[in-house]
């Protein structure tokens, strides 16, 4: 698609890094040991990039994104619906609006879940990692990604053949960086020792990680600091749970009421919960989207919170979350009442399987 689809010429805004604008500026921290620093949050192509949303919608938040400083954009090659278009979708908006700043973003993309028919479109064989990753490049004109994930533990397919082809992805120039995603501890610490002794040690890990999904605190973070690797945190809104979108029933238009999200998922309890852990928020000046991804991001061993946003007002609401990143003791006490897991964590079975 040429130019001509938005005939509007993007500049971004020269205030992106400073404090100087309308909103505080975005901090950047360090991937573990490396030398990359990530925004604070990351806005991902999950939902509400594909071929069933406006491309002039996805294109206002991508750019609204960047001019608040959000560097990192984070895809899959199965985004959509259907499957390749979130990144089809970027990859126009890339063309027409963020070419010029390519050297200031990171794009990510992974795989490993269902992307197609066949023996070669799920898992973590060589030839379905370095194969998606070539079609992911293709939709998104890109020449290389900055970061490239293997997307969920593949137990069918040998660590070692799984590793090696991250380290043929950065060796051949296709990523700059390699990570996992939803790896359990025991598999990430596996993958890290073949990944170090080729010589390309893993970047970061992607795992789940909210107020209703604390998985990762029992081993995974502290695997993740020894290791060397960030974490970026995906769903740390529970998948829209922890916002103000259910306190007072089920929207039509929301996850749940579109049965993109199991119905179980909100109990009476959990929406006590909600309720409960938004008038901390009210308390601390937040809203409750903007107090998860503070509460997420207090861990030192994260590096991003990962959201997605359906509407620039959303977006605003999320970024906000930087104006107030610190807890008292007694906010934390208080919000570890209700603050637990709640049978959200749809991707355990994948984790555990590996173990």
């Amino acid at each position: 698609m040429s130019e001509a689809t938005f005939p509007d010429i993007y500049r971004a805004d020269d205030l992106r890094y400073s404090d100087e604008g309308d909103h505080p500026a975005m901090p950047y921290r360090r991937s573990g040991a490396s030398g990359l620093k990530l925004p604070a949050i990351t806005l991902g192509l999950w939902h509400n990039f594909g071929s069933d949303r406006p491309l002039q919608t996805q294109r206002e938040i991508l750019r609204h994104a960047f001019d608040r400083g959000v560097t990192h954009f984070d895809l899959a090659n199965n985004y959509g619906p259907v499957p390749g278009a979130a990144e089809e979708n970027f990859g126009r908006i890339m063309a027409s609006d963020f070419r010029p700043y390519r050297d200031e973003l990171l794009i990510s993309s992974k795989a490993g879940w269902d992307m197609q028919a066949g023996p070669y479109g799920f898992g973590g064989s060589r030839k379905y990692l370095v194969a998606s990753l070539d079609a992911s490049l293709k939709r998104m004109g890109l020449d290389y990604v900055d970061i490239f994930y293997h997307h969920r533990p593949d137990p069918e397919t040998p660590l070692e053949e799984t590793i090696g082809a991250l380290d043929h992805i950065v060796r051949s120039g296709r990523a700059l960086y390699v990570g996992v995603s939803s790896y359990s501890p025991e598999r990430t610490r596996e993958a890290q020792a073949i990944a170090k002794d080729l010589g390309t040690p893993l970047l970061i890990h992607q795992p789940s990680y909210s107020m209703f999904n604390r998985w990762t605190e029992e081993e995974l973070l502290s695997t993740c600091a020894d290791q060397g690797m960030g974490v970026i945190a995906f769903s740390a809104l529970a998948q829209g749970l922890l916002t103000n979108k259910y306190l007072h029933g089920v929207p039509e238009n929301s996850r749940l009421g579109s049965h993109k999200m199991d119905s179980g998922f909100l109990t009476d309890e959990t929406l006590e919960a909600i309720r409960a852990l938004n008038d901390i928020a009210a308390k601390r000046g937040q809203t409750l989207a903007q107090m998860a991804i503070a509460w997420v991001l207090r861990r030192p061993e994260v590096t991003s919170a990962l959201i997605g946003a359906s509407s620039v007002k959303q977006l605003d609401d999320s970024l906000d979350a930087v104006k107030n990143l610190e807890f008292t003791d007694a906010e934390l006490a208080e919000i570890d009442r209700y603050a637990t897991d709640r049978g959200i964590n749809q991707w355990a079975g994948a984790t555990a399987s590996t173990e």
